[in-house]
């Protein structure tokens, strides 16, 4: 029952429309049996700073942070986590005793869930997009002892960047989408992950492409691991490309619950809510 003392908790992105975040965390709440509502909010870019501040100001205990906004979102909290720190990439957030925002990614635990059962120790990886996602699937490989990492992005800023905040942790290769290497490295890769919003279910018009073109992908063989953090549509253009192929294929459902518990516990000081309660959730309602 929503009251006048009921608070919230709320996702903000761009575009939101598409998440099923909200499913999952308020069958969460109510499993927990907390007062609070978990809300979708859009949000522009040049917004950000005037939706985090007024929220200061009401009902709100904490907020998750997507598309696009992961990076962004680092000036304006108070506190950051080392992990998020170290990423600089942020998805949780919480108001502290000074009632300033507390950050948190939650990204890398939830990331690597669904891959713990594959012993991909000294196995080859290939990660699609160099945005703050990509940022978390890189620290969540590394914990994995995945020896080689090659990132392939359209954007060489970003790509550099990224490759640099990695430097003393791992040799990372990286290449733009068009360079004919690509080719190779997708033939012998054992796991290729999508972090880029193509195929993301925002309009009829999206869904039906792949990352890069459906060239990019015609070395692609049946041995490779193809896991999309896309989770609406589940499955993505993406994945069920990669099925046809013979590809083992993890869409972004595990990673979405297993994050969402930990922000959770971040929220609440440490409370945990089984994994099934949620995944149940979003299997129903799906």
């Amino acid at each position: 029952m929503i009251s006048s003392k009921t608070s919230f908790i709320a996702l903000i992105g761009n575009p939101i429309s598409h998440s099923l975040s909200p499913i999952m965390q308020n069958a969460a709440f109510k499993y927990l049996g907390l007062d609070l509502i978990y809300i979708a909010v859009p949000c522009k870019d040049e917004d950000l700073g005037l939706v985090l501040n007024s929220f200061k100001k009401i009902n709100c205990k904490g907020l998750n942070i997507t598309i696009p906004h992961k990076e962004k979102v680092f000036n304006l909290c108070s506190e950051i986590s080392p992990i998020a720190n170290k990423l600089r990439a942020i998805n949780t957030l919480k108001l502290n005793s000074e009632k300033e925002w507390s950050a948190t990614n939650t990204d890398v635990e939830g990331f690597i869930y669904p891959l713990k059962n594959f012993h991909l120790e000294k196995k080859k990886a290939i990660v699609l997009g160099s945005g703050g996602a990509a940022r978390s699937v890189i620290q969540g490989l590394i914990n994995l002892n995945i020896s080689t990492i090659s990132v392939i992005s359209r954007n060489k800023s970003r790509l550099d960047e990224l490759i640099k905040n990695f430097d003393n942790q791992i040799q990372l290769q990286g290449l733009l989408n068009n360079d004919n290497q690509a080719q190779i490295l997708i033939q012998e890769a054992d796991l290729i992950v999508n972090t880029t919003p193509v195929g993301m279910k925002t309009t009829k018009y999206e869904n039906d492409v792949l990352p890069y073109g459906d060239v990019f992908w015609r070395s692609l063989n049946s041995q490779t691991i193809v896991y999309d953090l896309i989770y609406n549509p589940a499955p993505t253009h993406l994945l069920k490309f990669s099925a046809k192929k013979g590809c083992i294929t993890i869409d972004g459902l595990q990673m979405l619950v297993a994050q969402g518990m930990k922000s959770i516990s971040f929220w609440t000081d440490g409370l945990e809510v089984p994994f099934h309660v949620m995944s149940d959730a979003l299997k129903k309602y799906l």
